[in-house]
C-alpha cells in the first residue's frame, strides 16, 4: 500500500534536500524538534493513513453516507479512523505544546496531512473543517467562547462547520436570508436554512459547532451586513457539559460529487423558534472572520485535490509495472515474453505527463507551507515580509496571471466549455464572412480582430495563441476524400457558412433512424442509444461549413472538443470515439442528408457517389496534430436514400440556393 499512497523518497528529498525543513529546528519555535521527531510524526502519520483510512476509501464512495430517523448514518469504519487520528494528536499537530499540541511546524503538518488525505479524502474532511473552525474561534472569539467551545474542539470532543450556502441564494452571500434576533441573555435566536454544508451532522463526535452567517435585524444591506454565529448542535452548560438539543434540524442529504464519504447536508435552523447562537466578532463583520476559515479550506481543497492525483499516479504506476502486454517495437520474437508495459515509451510518456503535474502541485503546496512558517517565524523582520509578500497574492497583477496562462502558446490549454467553444466557432464565422482567402492574406488585420474579441473576454493573454491558431487553420491543407487533392479553407472559392435546414419529423419513427444509423455507419460499433429529445433536437439547425471542392461537396463541423493535453491526443480513433459518444453521427448524415436534397433539386445530372464528397469535422484543438484534428468520413449512399425515404411524404426544407455566389 505505501506504494500508492505517498512516495516517502520523494517526499523526504523535498521536505529536507529542497525546502529545508531541519533548518526550521533552529528557531525557537520549533527548538524542541529534530529530523528524527519530524520523521517520527510522518511515519505515524502514514501508518495510521494506511491502516484505518486507506481500506475503507472504496467502500465510503459506494455506500455513501445515509439520512435515517433525521439523523446522517456512516459506514462503522470511520469512527475507528477518526479517532485514530485524533488519539495521535494530528487534529492540534501546529498548536503549542501547552494546549495540547505538537508544536510542528505548517511545513511538516500539511506533510502529515497529505497521507490521510491521499488514503481517504472523505473520511480527512471531518477533522480539516473542524481545524479551521477551531482556528476561527481561536482568532476571533471571546475567552467564554474559547472555553466552551474551543477546547472541546481541540479534545476531538466537539467537530466544526461553516455553514453559508443558502438554497434561494446559491454563492450569493448578499442574499442571505438567515436571521438572528437578539435574546434578552446576550444570545441570538437563529432562523433560516443551509445547503451543502460538509459535516454538518455525523456521529463522530460528542456535539458540532456550525459557524452560521446571518444578519441582524438592523443589518445594511449586501455582504456587508453579514454577521457570524457560533450555533452549537448541543447547547453547553455553564460547567462544559451538554444541555439539551439546540433548535437545529438535519433536513437531509446531498450526494457530493467527488468526497462522498463526507455528508453534505441540509440544516433548518429555528423551525420551531429556538435556535440559539452567539455571535463572534463583531457586527455586520462576519464575512471578514469567515473568510479565515474559507481561504483556510480552500488550500486544504487544493491539497486534497493534489493528493487525489497523486494517488491516482502512483496506482497508475504500479499497475504499468506489473501489466505485461506485448513487446518493444525492436523485438519481433513473438516466442519471447512480453513486457511490463511501463516499458512503452507513449505509456512512460504518460505516467511521467502525470509525475510532473502531482509532484509539481504537491511541492507548490509544501512550498506554500514553508512560506508560512517562514512568515511567521523567521529571525529576520525582512525575511517575515518577503515570505508574507510571496503568499499574499493581492498585489499580482491579474493580466500577469492571464499571461502565464498562455505562456507556452498551447491551445490544449485554452478554457474548456460552451463559451470558449463558441468564441472559437465565432472566429471562423467571421473569417468565412470576411472571405478565408482574404483573412489569411492579411495576418495583420487577422490578429488585430483576434486582439479585439480576446479583449472584449479579458483574453488579452490568449491573443498571440488564438492569433497563431486561426492562421494555421486557415492555410493548413486538408485531406478530404481518398481520391480528392488536399485543400485549405483559404483556397475554397464556393461555401456557404452557417446553411440552414430543417426536416419535419412527425411521420418519422425516430429510434427507427437511430438504428438504422448505427448500422450503416463506423463497422457497426456500439454507441450510446439516442433519445427522442437528442434526435428531435437535429431536425433543424446550422451547418457550420458548405463548400465544393473539385466538383464535389462537403458539408464541416467545428468541433472545440478538448480531447487530450498534446497533439497526439487527436488521433483518429479518439476523435472517431468521441463522435460516437456525443453521437456526432446523427448529426453527420442529416447535414448530408440535407445536402442531398439540396444537391438532386438543382443538379440536372445529380448522383450522390459522384457529387456528394462527405462530412468532414474539424477538431479545432488538434491543428496541430498528425491528423490535423481532421476527421473524415462518407456513409454509404443506401443509409442516406433509406433516411430520405424515410422522411417520404414531408415536403424538403425550402432553403436559399446553395453556393449562389462566390466567396463572399
Amino acid at each position: 500500500m505505501s506504494d500508492t499512497l505517498l512516495s516517502a523518497r520523494n517526499l523526504a528529498f523535498e521536505l529536507y534536500e529542497v525546502l529545508d525543513a531541519e533548518a526550521l529546528t533552529q528557531r525557537p519555535r520549533f527548538a524542541e524538534h529534530s529530523r528524527e521527531t519530524f520523521d517520527a510524526a510522518l511515519h505515524t502519520a502514514r501508518t495510521l493513513a494506511e491502516k484505518y483510512f486507506a481500506p475503507h476509501n472504496r467502500k465510503g464512495d459506494e455506500h455513501e453516507p445515509r439520512f435515517e430517523n433525521g439523523e446522517a448514518v456512516l459506514i462503522p469504519e470511520v469512527k475507528p479512523a477518526v479517532d485514530a487520528f485524533l488519539d495521535a494528536g494530528f487534529l492540534n499537530a501546529n498548536r503549542d505544546f501547552d494546549n495540547g499540541g505538537m508544536q510542528l511546524p505548517t511545513l511538516l503538518s500539511q506533510a502529515c496531512f497529505a497521507h490521510f488525505q491521499a488514503a481517504n479524502a472523505g473520511t480527512a474532511a471531518y477533522p480539516f473543517l473542524t481545524m479551521g473552525a477551531a482556528n476561527l474561534i481561536e482568532t476571533f472569539g471571546t475567552d467564554e467562547q474559547k472555553r466552551l467551545f474551543l477546547q472541546p474542539m481541540i479534545q476531538g470532543r466537539c467537530f466544526g462547520t461553516m455553514a453559508l450556502t443558502e438554497p434561494h441564494a446559491g454563492s450569493s452571500l448578499a442574499d442571505i436570508r438567515t436571521r438572528a434576533e437578539p435574546a434578552a441573555d446576550g444570545s441570538y435566536r437563529l432562523k433560516g436554512n443551509k445547503i451543502f454544508i460538509s459535516g454538518g451532522d455525523h456521529p463522530l463526535s460528542d456535539n458540532i459547532v456550525h459557524l452560521v452567517l446571518a444578519k441582524l435585524p438592523d443589518a445594511p444591506p449586501g455582504v456587508k451586513g453579514i454577521s457570524l454565529f457560533i450555533v452549537p448542535k448541543f447547547l453547553v452548560n455553564d460547567d462544559g457539559s451538554l444541555g439539551e438539543r439546540n433548535d437545529v434540524v438535519l433536513a437531509g442529504l446531498f450526494h457530493k460529487m467527488g468526497w462522498r464519504g463526507t455528508t453534505s447536508t441540509a440544516l433548518n435552523f429555528g423551525d420551531n423558534g429556538h435556535c440559539v447562537g452567539y455571535l463572534i466578532g463583531q457586527p455586520h463583520q462576519g464575512l471578514a472572520c469567515m473568510f479565515q476559515m474559507m481561504n483556510e479550506a480552500r488550500i486544504g481543497v487544493g491539497m486534497g485535490a493534489v493528493m487525489l492525483g497523486y494517488a491516482g499516479y502512483l496506482y497508475s504506476l504500479d499497475y504499468a509495472r506489473q501489466r505485461p502486454q506485448g513487446r518493444l517495437p525492436d523485438n519481433k520474437n513473438l516466442a519471447t515474453a512480453a513486457v511490463p508495459i511501463i516499458q512503452h515509451s507513449d505509456v512512460k510518456r504518460m505516467l511521467l505527463t502525470q509525475k510532473a503535474y502531482v509532484e509539481g502541485a504537491f511541492d507548490l503546496g509544501l512550498y506554500a507551507a514553508r512560506l508560512f512558517d517562514d512568515s511567521h517565524t523567521a529571525p529576520d523582520e525582512d525575511q517575515r515580509q518577503q515570505a508574507q509578500q510571496l503568499l499574499d497574492d493581492e498585489p499580482a497583477d491579474p493580466q500577469t496571471l492571464r499571461e502565464v496562462a498562455a505562456i507556452a502558446g498551447d491551445i490544449h490549454r485554452f478554457p474548456r466549455g460552451p463559451n470558449p467553444g463558441t468564441f472559437l466557432h465565432g472566429l471562423l464565422e467571421w473569417a468565412g464572412h470576411e472571405g478565408f482567402s482574404r483573412v489569411a492574406a492579411a495576418p495583420e488585420q487577422l490578429h488585430a480582430t483576434v486582439a479585439q474579441r480576446c479583449n472584449r473576454r479579458d483574453w488579452t493573454g490568449w491573443i498571440n495563441t488564438l492569433g497563431h491558431w486561426l492562421e494555421r487553420l486557415l492555410n493548413a491543407p486538408l485531406a478530404l476524400a481518398p481520391d480528392s487533392a488536399p485543400v485549405a479553407l483559404s483556397q475554397l472559392t464556393h461555401y456557404q457558412i452557417e446553411m440552414e435546414f430543417w426536416f419535419a419529423s412527425h411521420q418519422v419513427d425516430v429510434l427507427g433512424l437511430d438504428r438504422l444509423v448505427c448500422s450503416h455507419t463506423h463497422h457497426g460499433t456500439a454507441r450510446p442509444a439516442a433519445q427522442s429529445a437528442l434526435l428531435n433536437g437535429m431536425f433543424k439547425g446550422f451547418i457550420d461549413l458548405a463548400f465544393e471542392h473539385d466538383g464535389r461537396y462537403y458539408v464541416a463541423d467545428y468541433k472545440s472538443n478538448w480531447l487530450g493535453p498534446d497533439e497526439q491526443a487527436y488521433s483518429e480513433l479518439a476523435m472517431e470515439g468521441a463522435i460516437l459518444d456525443h453521437r456526432y453521427d446523427l448529426q453527420y448524415v442529416l447535414y448530408l442528408l440535407a445536402l442531398h436534397r439540396q444537391l438532386r433539386a438543382r443538379l440536372p445530372d445529380y448522383d450522390y457517389d459522384r457529387h456528394v464528397g462527405g462530412a468532414v469535422f474539424l477538431f479545432l484543438r488538434g491543428v496541430h496534430a498528425q491528423s490535423q484534428g481532421l476527421y473524415f468520413v462518407k456513409p454509404p449512399r443506401a443509409l442516406i436514400e433509406r433516411l430520405d425515404a424515410l422522411f417520404s411524404g414531408v415536403s424538403a426544407p425550402q432553403q436559399p440556393d446553395l453556393f449562389a455566389g462566390d466567396t463572399p
